[in-house]
């Protein structure tokens, strides 16, 4: 069978930034719950017991908006899940206990609060971002980048996290490892133009959005096969084209050999 979480084998030391960032951050939340020291590390290759995707694995979102833009996953396995949910509610650890919604809502609360103070943290080298977290699906685009976070050794706690970031956060964070030369300074002749084209290459994923909706939990759960999901977007308006969740375009769907597609009526120049 295919190993569907096989790493890629380096990291640009720009991303590698990143992920440590996150590491150190989660780990002094951790440690301010647990009042004890937790150390996180962060890993691209998987430990032995890691388990293959399952099906209720908590997968999050986090949308990165501000001076970095892009997207990243986080996929907690089901013992990680438990774990860290005892810990949070303030319970004994116990890894035969049954895993209730409570759980999961507490370990979705603590990624919350750790995002907050990981936004502080990447502001020192990357300037002002947000982080949007969120409970959600696995990524529907490829990763560019994948590895883990494990609980370091010694941690009475285990933690065991995936995390995936999508291209365009990666092409947000290269450029500050350097000072990419600029048309002001007078040197795009002598480099701008040839750093530009190391990411014609990059792969980005783009998305179609027909509208939007809010939406409680418990109207969640109460969907079934044959439910009607009203957006907020009448039949006549454009559909919006999506760049890692940043709008791009707007057009009018059309067919092209049974597949849909857009035919773009407008540019947004300044990405929504």
């Amino acid at each position: 069978m295919t190993d569907p979480i096989s790493p890629l084998p380096t990291l640009d030391s720009a991303v590698q930034e990143f992920i440590n960032v996150w590491a150190a951050n989660l780990g002094q939340v951790l440690a301010q719950i647990s009042g004890t020291a937790f150390a996180v590390e962060s890993s691209l290759t998987p430990p032995p017991e890691f388990p293959v995707p399952q099906e209720h694995d908590l997968q999050m979102s986090v949308v990165v908006a501000g001076s970095l833009r892009g997207e990243m996953n986080l996929r907690v396995p089901r013992p990680a899940m438990l774990g860290l949910g005892q810990l949070f509610l303030q319970e004994p650890q116990n890894a035969s206990a049954e895993l209730k919604p409570d759980h999961r809502d507490a370990l979705e609360e603590l990624l919350r609060q750790a995002a907050g103070q990981i936004a502080t943290g990447l502001s020192s080298r990357w300037g002002e971002a947000q982080l949007r977290v969120q409970a959600g699906a696995p990524p529907s685009w490829s990763a560019g980048a994948r590895g883990w976070f494990l609980s370091g050794p010694g941690v009475p706690y285990r933690l065991l996290m995936e995390w995936q970031l999508s291209a365009a956060l990666i092409a947000g964070l290269k450029p500050a490892t350097k000072d990419v030369p600029t048309a002001a300074s007078g040197d795009v002749g002598a480099g701008g133009p040839d750093k530009l084209d190391l990411l014609m290459d990059v792969e980005l994923d783009v998305a179609l959005r027909f509208g939007k909706r809010s939406m409680r939990l418990r109207e969640i759960l109460e969907l079934d096969a044959g439910s009607v999901i009203e957006l907020d977007r009448q039949v006549q308006e454009p559909a919006d084209l999506l760049l890692d969740g940043r709008l791009i375009a707007r057009g009018e769907v059309v067919v092209v050999d049974g597949n849909y597609g857009l035919r773009v009526l407008e540019m947004i120049s300044s990405p929504e």
